[in-house]
């Protein structure tokens, strides 16, 4: 049995839930996002919350109850709050910049690495070496951070590399004569 699914979703002020059909909605003051449910959950609006419930006793139902009640809290989170994830870059001549609806990367090889900015995220450099990535869909943003990270992932001789601002980069001694 879910204990995360148990968990009724409060919705904040400023945020309206709707449900249609299979599809639940919100919308908020930074934007709307909406939910396809599965087969195997259904959803209740009632009270200022959002309650899930599994449909039948099935393994998958009682799988998809915990994770469609986390997607449902990410999604009323996002709408009120948004998220965001700061990344941090270092080396000797590493940075970046956002020139228009580009991220340019210089990252110690031959030439510069454009990423074009998604339109659902924004990016802001606030110093060369710091990148914040926010919105208001979290797997999007998340996702874009780790295609950012991929770009040169933090080596563990020298730490150089982008890294998420809490990430603890585990380092190796060099060699020895």
């Amino acid at each position: 049995m879910s204990r995360i699914g148990k968990k009724p979703v409060r919705i904040p002020e400023g945020v309206e839930m709707t449900l249609s059909g299979n599809t639940l909605s919100a919308k908020g003051r930074l934007g709307a996002l909406s939910l396809q449910l599965g087969g195997e959950v259904e959803a209740t609006i009632e009270a200022g919350e959002v309650k899930i419930a599994p449909k039948g006793e099935s393994k998958r139902a009682r799988a998809m109850w915990g994770t469609t009640r986390a997607l449902v809290n990410n999604m009323v989170a996002g709408v009120a709050n948004g998220f965001s994830v700061a990344l941090d870059i270092n080396g000797v001549g590493y940075r970046a910049a956002v020139q228009g609806k580009t991220l340019t990367l210089q990252l110690g090889f031959s030439h510069e690495i454009a990423f074009p900015i998604p339109s659902d995220i924004t990016i802001a450099c606030e110093r060369p070496t710091a990148i914040t990535i926010s919105g208001i869909d979290r797997q999007r943003v998340g996702q874009v951070a780790a295609e950012i990270r991929a770009f040169r992932a933090p080596e563990p001789y020298k730490g150089k590399g982008i890294k998420y601002r809490d990430e603890i980069v585990r380092r190796k001694e060099g060699k020895k004569k």
